[in-house]
């Protein structure tokens, strides 16, 4: 179990068909509830990310928290102050229901698992919302996959929500995005391992297939500049890429695959690629410029300017279709794109504080300068950070 905590939720109607006879979401907490539930703020987490956000790799928890330093006394989470819900996803792997998740039959799901989007895995955190006694969140905040959650509880429950931060996302999947994520989830499918999505019970997993796809996927997460400060065309020690050994980069996402695979489930990552690919916030409700002039909480809407796969072209979009929206967009600075709103915590942090801050009866925090002495890339390269700089970015 770790540090989650479990809730059964009832039976799930799914918003493109199918359903689920029962439902367990799994999430950790910090800090204590007020007795008017008024201090709750909902913490969403990306694609592979879990309700571990903070805390070590320890039983129970294959990783370290994927937000460290973010949650407790004194942090931008304050636990003096606020009490803090990270659930793990709908369609996850990590103790919420998923296809890897027990059928009532004592089977795997599997290909029995229905397709599920933004809106079910909402539906979900709003029941446990209710569970938990709370009417209304203090503030919602995702990043990525987890802010498309984050838009949805502003557009669809805007009563529950005061106010949201929404990092690296857009309002619906582009050409691109749905491109490249259909890709990963084909490279998967295709496997003969996968075996339609019932490999539960088999001696072999479809583990090649599912690293293929992280490695397809970490490309649109990083940038050309960071590969080509890292690596270039470098050979990886001690092997000549000319015979047959490989490139850096290579081994780089070679790491990257194995470390994924090892700790998460093929079936969850077709699931929730298959979530991120169905994303639209403006479905049923006229358009996306509809759906976001709804919003009625104030938002923070933050880009990274070096992010190729969702460009500060769709979070401007936010920004200026968002009436509520405080002040201008917010640019994270950094080498490091899409993943920079895990990595540049000096920059993200801080909108963090500041979000909080309003109607608190404090004024907003300074916005931190962007520029590129801010970025982490830029920190180790210089050798600010020389000595822990290998394990920074053998983690990364």
């Amino acid at each position: 179990m770790g540090h989650r905590q479990f809730a059964d939720l009832g039976p799930l109607t799914c918003e493109l068909g199918g359903s689920l006879p029962s439902v367990r979401v799994a999430y950790e907490t910090w800090g204590q509830l007020a007795p008017d539930s008024s201090n709750a703020i909902l913490i969403l987490h990306a694609l592979t990310g879990d309700s571990h956000v903070v805390g070590p790799a320890d039983a129970g928890h294959p990783t370290a928290g994927w937000w460290q330093d973010s949650i407790g006394p004194g942090a931008a989470l304050d636990t003096d102050r606020w009490f803090v819900v990270a659930p793990n996803v709908l369609g996850g792997c990590q103790g919420s229901t998923g296809p890897s998740s027990l059928h009532p039959d004592g089977r795997a799901y599997g290909s029995r698992f229905p397709r599920v989007t933004v809106a079910d895995q909402v539906e979900v955190e709003a029941r446990l919302a209710d569970l938990l006694g709370i009417h209304q969140w203090a503030a919602v905040i995702g990043g990525s996959m987890g802010a498309m959650r984050a838009l949805e509880w502003l557009v669809g429950r805007p009563e529950r929500v005061a106010r949201g931060l929404v990092v690296a996302v857009g309002a619906c999947a582009t050409g691109d995005q749905i491109g490249t994520q259909t890709t990963q989830i084909r490279a998967i499918t295709d496997d003969p391992h996968y075996n339609g999505g019932d490999y539960y019970d088999a001696d072999e997993g479809p583990w090649r297939g599912m690293a293929l796809a992280r490695r397809i996927a970490h490309l649109t997460y990083r940038t050309e500049q960071e590969l080509a400060v890292r690596f270039g065309s470098d050979a990886q020690d001690g092997e000549d890429p000319l015979g047959d050994g490989r490139y850096a980069v290579q081994s780089y996402l070679d790491h990257q695959a194995d470390k994924l695979a090892v700790r998460f489930d093929a079936g969850t990552y077709v699931s929730l690629t298959d979530v991120m690919t169905t994303w639209d916030l403006g479905r049923g409700r006229g358009g996306t410029a509809r759906a976001l002039a709804t919003i009625t909480a104030p938002v923070i809407v933050a880009g990274i300017d070096s992010d190729r796969l969702y460009p500060l072209y769709l979070q401007r979009e936010l920004a200026e279709g968002i009436s509520t929206t405080v002040g201008d967009l917010r640019i994270i600075t950094s080498d490091f794109g899409h993943d920079a709103f895990l990595v540049e915590r000096e920059q993200v942090f801080p909108l963090v504080r500041e979000l909080l801050a309003i109607d608190e009866g404090r004024a907003p925090l300074a916005r931190p300068e962007q520029d590129l002495t801010n970025s982490a890339l830029h920190r180790v390269a210089t050798g600010e950070r020389r000595v822990d700089a290998a394990q920074f970015l053998y983690e990364q």
